[in-house]
């Protein structure tokens, strides 16, 4: 089965995410529940997160948006299981966590490709780390490639590609897993404008076409806007989420400039507000 024919298996054969409308239950496919992480150096302790709450249901794109240091990244790791947490629970469809959860890939802003492998073998490495057999990953990994417009340069060394395009490759790999729920920590902060507007883009037509659940951490408010169904808004000392926003603008959104329309400009004002309130500006 490949990932479109299963996604359409997980959405019951839906075509409404094509035309924008996320696809969602009652019941969240991840929850976060009373989390806390405090960091301790010589010179301060540090309250990452203060009993944060989040619910995400399936087919959502939620984005995290706040400050340098107000425990997105934190909160996205503790999630992954790649971080710890010194209280609360996370459960994924009901089932708590522990650990690294398979079901889920971690995008993350420093691409990290292995420069004496190909981008295919790139692409595949989450698979072979699973145990997969080398000809159904490298098949996986070519279907993934596919996807993000990068069949043509399955052989060649991830060097030779343009920062976009390594980014690209990194979702290709997060992808190839086949997640339940995508995490992605401000994969586009390093690029520049035109390139980032442009993976934007793709990453929307990919949640929409694939109906994936998203949790993008960014400091962006203009690409939080364009992409997502909600924003979690993080303000520091202690870290915590203080309000979540509706985005409440028509998919899909490539078709028409966002950042122009009133709704959108009304949603900036709003969060940058609530933002400064919190002692915390985005960069």
């Amino acid at each position: 089965m490949t990932y479109e024919s299963q996604a359409d298996a997980r959405i019951g054969g839906s075509t409404t995410m094509e035309h924008g409308a996320s696809v969602q239950t009652d019941r969240p496919i991840l929850e976060v529940k009373g989390m806390c992480k405090t960091f301790f150096t010589k010179e301060r302790t540090v309250i990452a997160l203060d009993h944060v709450d989040l619910a995400v249901h399936q087919g959502e794109f939620i984005s995290l948006v706040g400050p340098s240091g107000c425990g997105k990244t934190t909160l996205l790791r503790i999630i992954d299981g790649l971080e710890l947490a010194d209280a609360g629970e996370r459960t994924l469809e009901g089932v708590p966590l522990s650990g690294i959860s398979q079901d889920m890939a971690y995008v993350f802003q420093d691409i990290n490709l292995l420069p004496w492998r190909s981008v295919l073998d790139n692409a595949a490495l989450g698979l072979e780390a699973r145990g997969m057999s080398k000809q159904e990953r490298r098949e996986r990994a070519m279907e993934v490639l596919e996807m993000v417009g990068l069949a043509s340069f399955a052989g060649s060394p991830p060097y030779t590609l343009s920062g976009g395009m390594q980014q690209r490759v990194g979702v290709a790999r997060a992808l190839a897993v086949r997640p339940k729920v995508l995490l992605m920590d401000e994969p586009f902060g390093q690029l520049d404008n035109f390139t980032r507007e442009a993976l934007q883009i793709e990453i929307a037509h990919l949640w929409s076409k694939l109906g994936m659940t998203i949790i993008f951490v960014t400091h962006d408010v203009d690409e939080a806007i364009f992409l997502s169904d909600r924003i979690a808004l993080f303000q520091p000392a202690p870290g915590r989420i203080t309000e979540v926003v509706n985005v409440d603008l028509p998919r899909p959104r490539m078709e028409y400039d966002v950042r122009a329309q009133p709704r959108a400009i009304e949603l900036r004002s709003h969060i940058m507000e609530h933002l400064r309130a919190g002692k915390g500006m985005p960069e």
